[in-house]
């Protein structure tokens, strides 16, 4: 899956579970078969991976998360990747920016 149309799917995601308690329920009860059902496909997740929801609904705590250290060397790129890494664009942030303004701007309209 693309970069944007996984920013897109995961802002769906978040929307719904906004908007449906029983789909946040579900999401939070066994988050990788909510996930796939609601996006029609399987998840890409590596043999021993598994996904975790978190409810950061609550406005009066901050979270922050540890992300997992990435092993460089054993990293394997796509092509699309390669070309994006030798063409010297970064959509990566450019993508993130775009989500979290996104999300922000939809809090602040929607209270």
């Amino acid at each position: 899956m693309e970069i944007a149309a996984e920013q897109k799917l995961n802002a769906e995601i978040v929307q719904k579970a906004w908007e449906d308690p029983q789909f946040k329920e579900e999401l939070m009860k066994n988050p990788a078969a909510t996930m796939e059902k609601f996006a029609g496909h399987k998840l890409n997740l590596a043999e021993g991976q598994k996904l975790v929801v978190v409810d950061q609904t609550d406005t009066s705590t901050v979270y922050f998360n540890i992300p997992r250290k990435v092993d460089v060397d054993s990293l394997e790129l796509t092509e699309e990747q390669l070309e994006t890494v030798a063409g010297g664009s970064t959509p990566f942030c450019a993508i993130g920016y775009g989500f979290v303004v996104g999300i922000a701007l939809w809090s602040a309209t929607h209270e």
